[in-house]
């Protein structure tokens, strides 16, 4: 495409000038893959529904659970048809091949730094509403509510190219490493950014395993989530927890918004790594049991670490310098990935998570479930005290938490399905040649004796 057509863009909104220009630049390519897209998206619909909808049993463990959530569930089929129209909306003006390299970090550039105030403005405005002393909310917040509204619609102006970009982009690498054949990923690199539900994790109380998880409204106060979760445990005598989580792998992908480009990059690649084993086996059999969710999760947070890594170094090598030079900061547990939150201490995070994880496992083995529970609450002061805000230490936190197992220690504790991942990965000769062999496999058994060759 001409300069000439990058420079009526600016950052002003699309122009009908720009529209003509960008038209010019959608050919047959742009259409094959909307066309892969769409058939994709169509095949995980129907298995959604076919998941969802289905008689529900009446001894099914998750049925029990939406007892009590069935008013606040998230509507993932609403969800996806608007983020796929947002998606076509975007490829019929051929984005992002109507732009040079050079004005793609720029498009980028801008949204992340409107998304930043948006969290910024967000946040003021909880804190004005928060706020007991201010009587009048509503004038005191009337400037900030202004500007978040120009600000909402500058970010939906902008999404669409900013995310055509970072696909293409997440692509052109998933197709160097291997992981494409054809050419083109399958499914379609294919993501949203956008409010993302709460999931609500139940675990039974004598021993940590996930057996529900249920995806709520977006905007449960910690009051709501606190009464939420004491229903389902008083009413099923279990261990529940409300979460926050960074990406769903729904298609398109539904992704957590963020203005920090490092974990941007590594969730869109690992969602997508989870629509590529839907495809597969082992994604098939995702909920079957712990240990192939684990596997599950523990394989797609290594591919995401990998290819958002490449990602920042062949198109934003400065955010990636930067990004390495901040390597050695903690992370905290805000969600399953990374956090935003670093800070430098001498307070070893996953060493004691991990030790917290082992010591409620032995407790619960001996049937001590009070006393494992004491234990949790107790150490999750000991979090508090280093600067780790987490609101609750419970069975069904390590059974949420302990699945994502790329690197040693944390919430997996001894769990030794995370190590068995991680050197499937060492042994193998490529990221790609990982995934494709893990993709197929079918139990854990199988991924040890892969291991043992």
């Amino acid at each position: 495409m001409s300069k000439n057509c990058v420079i009526i863009v600016g950052f002003s909104g699309i122009t009908p000038a720009f529209v003509r220009c960008a038209r010019i630049c959608y050919n047959l390519i742009m259409l094959q893959r909307v066309l892969r897209g769409l058939e994709i998206a169509a095949a995980l619909v129907i298995l959604a529904l076919m998941a969802n909808y289905s008689a529900p049993s009446l001894t099914d463990k998750t049925e029990k659970v939406r007892a009590f959530t069935r008013q606040i569930e998230f509507n993932y089929v609403a969800w996806m048809a608007d983020a796929a129209l947002v998606k076509l909306r975007s490829a019929s003006v051929g984005a992002p091949y109507a732009f040079d390299h050079a004005a793609q970090k720029q498009i980028v550039a801008e949204y992340l730094r409107v998304t930043q105030f948006i969290i910024d403005k967000e946040r003021s405005l909880e804190q004005i509403y928060a706020d007991a002393t201010i009587v009048d909310k509503e004038g005191a917040s009337q400037a900030t509510r202004a500007e978040l509204a120009n600000l909402y619609a500058r970010q939906t102006e902008l999404a669409p190219l900013a995310e055509s970009i970072l696909q293409e982009q997440v692509s052109q690498i998933i197709v160097e490493i291997g992981l494409a054949p054809a050419g083109q990923p399958t499914p379609s690199v294919w993501y949203h950014s956008t409010p993302l539900p709460m999931a609500l994790i139940v675990s039974p109380r004598d021993h940590i395993e996930q057996v529900a998880n249920i995806s709520v409204e977006t905007n449960l106060a910690i009051d709501e989530q606190a009464a939420l979760e004491n229903r389902v445990d008083a009413g099923l005598n279990t261990s529940s927890l409300v979460v926050n989580i960074g990406g769903v792998g729904v298609y398109p992908t539904m992704i957590m918004r963020s203005a920090d480009m490092n974990w941007l990059t590594t969730v869109i690649a690992h969602e997508w790594i989870h629509n590529y084993l839907t495809l597969h086996p082992l994604g098939v059999l995702y909920m079957e049991t712990p240990e192939l969710r684990t596997m599950n999760e523990t394989a797609a947070s290594i591919a995401g670490d990998e290819i958002g890594a490449l990602v920042l170094k062949r198109f934003y090598p400065e955010i990636a310098a930067a990004a390495h030079l901040n390597s050695g900061l903690i992370f905290t547990s805000f969600d399953p990935f990374l956090s935003g939150d670093f800070r430098r201490s001498a307070f070893d995070f996953r060493e004691a998570m991990r030790e917290t994880r082992v010591t409620a496992d032995a407790l619960l083995v001996q049937g001590k479930i009070k006393e494992a529970e004491a234990y949790m609450e107790g150490r999750r002061a000991v979090f508090l005290e280093n600067g780790y805000v987490i609101r609750k230490i419970n069975q069904a936190y390590f059974a949420f938490y302990g699945a994502y197992a790329n690197t040693p220690g944390g919430a997996a504790g001894e769990d030794p399905v995370g190590p068995a991942v991680r050197a499937l990965r060492a042994q193998s000769a490529s990221l790609a040649d990982f995934i494709k062999a893990i993709s197929w496999m079918t139990s854990f058994e199988q991924l040890q004796e892969a291991v043992k060759k």
